[in-house]
């Protein structure tokens, strides 16, 4: 079990716009901000285009987000997302290009906002996944060398997103190839469709196959989000909410991402836990001083 737990907030993500969700660079540095006054230590951020609620990768947006929380006066490790510019639309007619709506860029081109802002962490999707009923999120092993390699010469530690067994293989074979430090950071993804299910049993399994020393945390999705809290925290993982993975405090009632970091150190505290502090979080993760 897990006693000092570093909780992520992820506070909008790249799905669907939906109206609770933060969509301009305003709505997303006060939802990270009032995440870490809730007791988050990691605000895991993407932006949106703040017309159309889009998913977006303009770094102009990255950076009001950025400036706004670092000059808010509250102290939050910044995680900023890679995962966009990695997703292509397939269409069964015609499989062979990437549809409409694909998103999907040579490699170093999905991060010139996290060389700009050198954030503590940035988010690395190691491998491939499914992502709804057409996308699929590709990060080739060529690709993830590269980014690998590149955040190493930033000093931006990378929290390895793995979906599933596959995926954690590829993020250990970084590892074993010196391209990850000392301890490498992982976020069990659970619940998304096609990948693995949030389970005890896949937490437990991925958990397992980690590399010696690894810091791990773990989320589920919807309405799993809350039992992967307490099941992350038991198997002695760290954990992540927030209106990325789930709109709901409960049935019918919409969460804000405050309350779904409330109800997660609720749950962590009645295990005989508490949430750990943005330094205590520095010091577990190695992050590198600024």
């Amino acid at each position: 079990m897990n006693t000092e737990v570093i909780v992520s907030c992820a506070v909008t993500g790249g799905t669907e716009p939906v109206a609770h969700r933060p969509k301009t660079p305003a709505e997303i540095a006060a939802a990270a901000v009032e995440a870490a006054r809730a007791g988050a230590a990691v605000a895991h951020i993407h932006v949106r285009d703040p017309e159309t609620g889009a998913a977006s990768r303009e770094v102009a947006l990255y950076r009001e987000v950025v400036e706004r929380v670092r000059t808010s006066g509250v102290d939050v490790i910044l995680n900023l997302t890679t995962g966009m510019g990695m997703d292509m639309v397939i269409e069964d007619d015609d499989p062979t290009r990437a549809a409409p709506g694909s998103d999907i860029v040579p490699a170093l081109e999905r991060i010139p906002h996290v060389e700009e802002l050198l954030p503590e962490i940035c988010s690395f999707d190691c491998g491939v996944y499914v992502f709804g009923e057409k996308t699929v999120s590709i990060t080739t092993l060529e690709m993830a060398r590269k980014l690998a390699r590149r955040f190493q010469e930033l000093g931006v530690k990378p929290e390895l997103e793995v979906f599933d067994l596959g995926n954690i293989e590829i993020a250990r074979l970084l590892h074993a190839e010196g391209l990850l430090d000392d301890p490498p950071y992982f976020q069990l993804c659970l619940g998304v469709i096609g990948n693995a299910p949030a389970t005890a049993h896949a937490m437990k399994a991925m958990a397992e196959m980690l590399p010696p020393g690894a810091v791990w945390s773990a989320f589920g999705v919807s309405r799993f989000e809350m039992p992967m809290v307490a099941q992350a925290v038991l198997l002695g993982g760290n954990v992540r909410v927030g209106l990325e993975d789930n709109l709901w405090l409960s049935k019918g009632v919409p969460a804000s991402n405050a309350q779904l970091v409330e109800k997660a150190i609720g749950i962590i505290e009645s295990l005989g836990g508490r949430a750990a502090t943005p330094d205590e979080a520095r010091a577990k993760l190695g992050l590198k001083p600024r």
